[in-house]
């Protein structure tokens, strides 16, 4: 079960994502996937928020020496398409809405599509 510092967390996220649209957090994974339209685009664990990455996007994480998130799987580290946001993103609602916006992009590019969202 989710503690309230954990649940008090994913609620300032998505609050600071308001600009993108309805974002809605979902529990999965041991975490939270984060979701706009029923796209997945970023995702909460351990109170730590990532962002959809892709190779072109991944390199301004990189960067900044943010992680990729990883987890143990069969006794090796699996690494997903998410990277560790960064930390001015946690305080600045219009930083959140950058980028997020960019990993929603990404998510809707790895989904086939090549429109970008509109801001709402």
């Amino acid at each position: 079960m989710a503690s309230a510092a954990e649940r008090q967390f994913v609620t300032h996220v998505t609050d600071l994502m308001h600009r993108l649209g309805p974002v809605t957090a979902r529990r999965m994974f041991g975490g939270y996937g984060i979701f706009l339209d029923g796209l997945m685009f970023a995702l909460i664990v351990d109170r730590v928020l990532y962002l959809k990455a892709d190779s072109d996007s991944a390199p301004a994480f990189q960067a900044l020496g943010l992680e990729p998130f990883s987890y143990r799987r069969q006794g090796r580290w699996v690494s997903l398409g998410y990277c560790q946001a960064p930390e001015e993103t946690l305080e600045d609602a219009e930083r959140m809405s950058e980028w997020a916006g960019r990993a929603y992009a990404v998510a809707l590019k790895a989904r086939g599509e090549r429109q970008a969202p509109r801001p709402r």
